[in-house]
């Protein structure tokens, strides 16, 4: 008996090997890199004890039906604006099945959850609406999704059992950051020849300072860099891996500064 000959497979050095493996990634993995730290800011808020947070061993299961009902939520939204939702229904069931087998559970022990589910789905009627018409990149899409994630702040807290009100703070700071990086990315990448963004961008830091040292001293650090860092690279020829390397630091520092007493 005899075997059919073996074709190699492309080597590390074959130009298809990169390509390929990001071909296959991006069927699963959004390639929406700063979504990440959207997403996670966010939740870790809700955990600092400065702010009356407490981690709980519930928290687990709810990080990984956050993380799923984002997911999810991309392709359905990608479904939506191509009209193709077949192309992502794997994506679909798997991540809808993990949202679901991982939140249910949250919800049931911690029904208060639920009182921020007409507000998430008002902003996710948002993002329907601009995916539908293609303006998904719109800068009011992007703010509905900000807003989107800071409320996971307050489940956070509500699923620990601790009262709500304490928080409120520090889900006011993060949303203030991570408004201003929708309007900064949008100056430094597909604006970047925009005057109006690149003065939008300046002004809104320097606006949103004044709340932010309202909620903390500490917090007049990070966002005293963020007037910086929009002054400095706006209008600069810069990478988009750049961009996302100084926004993780960004995020970094501010919850730095939300961790500390105030």
């Amino acid at each position: 008996m005899t075997t059919a000959p073996v074709r190699p497979g492309p080597g590390p050095g074959d130009p298809r090997t990169p390509r390929t493996r990001r071909a296959r990634a991006g069927r699963w993995v959004p390639p929406q890199h700063g979504a990440w730290a959207m997403l996670l800011l966010p939740f870790a808020a809700g955990l600092l004890p400065s702010w009356g947070g407490r981690p709980v061993w519930w928290h687990v299961p709810l990080l990984v039906a956050w993380l799923a009902a984002y997911l999810f939520s991309y392709f359905a939204l990608l479904a939506v604006k191509t009209g193709r939702a077949g192309r992502v229904r794997p994506q679909l069931l798997a991540y809808g099945a993990v949202a679901v087998a991982t939140g249910l559970p949250v919800v049931v022990a911690r029904p208060a959850v639920l009182l921020v589910a007409p507000a998430f789905v008002a902003l996710l009627a948002v993002n329907v609406v601009a995916a539908r018409r293609r303006r998904d990149r719109a800068l009011a899409a992007g703010l509905a999704s900000v807003v989107q994630a800071c409320l996971v702040t307050p489940v956070v807290v509500l699923v620990a059992d601790r009262p709500v009100t304490q928080v409120l703070g520090a889900a006011a700071a993060v949303l203030l950051y991570l408004a201003g990086t929708v309007v900064h990315v949008k100056a430094m990448i597909r604006e970047r020849r925009n005057d109006a963004y690149a003065q939008a961008d300046v002004g809104y830091h320097l606006a949103a300072l004044v709340p932010a040292v309202v909620l903390s001293a500490w917090l007049a650090v990070p966002f005293a860099v963020f007037v910086l860092r929009a002054a400095l690279l706006t209008r600069r020829r810069t990478s988009v891996a750049l961009v996302g390397a100084v926004e993780v630091g960004c995020s970094v520092l501010l919850l730095a500064a939300l961790a500390l007493p105030h």
